[in-house]
């Protein structure tokens, strides 16, 4: 059996994450008491002995009556053969969430006569503060399209690898802020910048003419060197610590040309030896027709 678990803030992007799991032939639940959780994996155990399961279950601050924390402690505890569980957490900054209940007019579901939306949103975040300290990954939402978030889910979720640990790196642009999802973020700032070539700014670096110009600098390939060499040395301890994921960050000023090219050239290296290697361009996939 396969559980996850998908949890997060409201306005997050739960529903559009269990539809993509359900399209990809999960049962969904959503809403279900985290005191019934245990019950329901038995159950599932149980009946269906002699086939896989995929199961998906959305638990959120709707459960406030229920003792959030036990959840960690639940999907630890899936000892049978061929069973296995994760969680994923879903999060977006407070005023992105303001902004899209404003726009939506939706209730907050913790929000009522004496609590407030801003309210509402910071108990909402203490309330799941248990299941986002212990998720396997969590995404941040907070620039992401619907058709983003699907395709993430979809490539984290969905296409796992059933074995190992999943290597995620991620190029990003510290001027729009830091992943939340990070294990370890790496600041490329340093290295020589393409942008002050006016034939290379409005390119990225994916493109031929980035790839030259930042191959030729002696500190990008020192610094790709350190790098392979400090993630070659401590992904297999993060493996061996059972951990289904490992999500890597570097940044540069935009998110458009050194850490693009680092996440590809040491997303090449990783390949060699893992399984699993994903890339994803955070400032590249925002722009139209990238």
């Amino acid at each position: 059996m396969r559980l996850v678990i998908i949890s997060g803030r409201s306005g997050s992007g739960k529903t559009s994450a269990l539809h993509l799991l359900e399209d990809e032939g999960f049962t969904c639940i959503d809403n279900l008491p985290a005191d019934l959780l245990p019950a329901l994996i038995a159950h599932i155990q149980s009946a269906n002995k002699q086939s896989e399961q995929k199961i998906a279950v959305g638990i959120d601050a709707r459960n406030f009556h229920s003792d959030l924390s036990k959840v960690p402690d639940i999907i630890r505890s899936l000892t049978h053969p061929g069973t296995s569980g994760d969680v994923v957490y879903l999060d977006t900054s407070r005023e992105v969430l303001l902004k899209r209940f404003s726009e939506t007019r939706r209730k907050h579901p913790l929000s009522d006569d004496n609590i407030g939306l801003n309210e509402a949103i910071a108990k909402e975040k203490q309330i799941l503060a248990p299941i986002a300290n212990s998720a396997s990954f969590t995404i941040d939402t907070t620039r992401m399209s619907i058709h983003e978030l699907r395709g993430t889910i979809k490539r984290l979720v969905v296409g796992e690898s059933s074995s190992g640990t999943a290597i995620m790196f991620t190029s990003f642009g510290f001027k729009y802020g830091v992943p939340v999802d990070a294990d370890f973020v790496f600041d490329v700032r340093c290295l020589p910048n393409p942008y002050w070539s006016p034939e290379l700014r409005s390119k990225s670096g994916l493109e031929e003419e980035v790839i030259n110009f930042l191959a030729r600098q002696k500190e990008v390939q020192e610094m790709e060197e350190d790098l392979y060499h400090f993630i070659h040395k401590w992904a297999p301890q993060f493996e061996q610590s059972n951990r289904s994921y490992l999500t890597i960050a570097i940044g540069c000023t935009g998110g458009m040309h050194r850490s693009v090219y680092l996440c590809e050239r040491l997303s090449q290296q990783m390949k060699q030896h893992y399984g699993n290697v994903q890339v994803r361009h955070r400032q590249l996939e925002q722009i139209p027709g990238q």
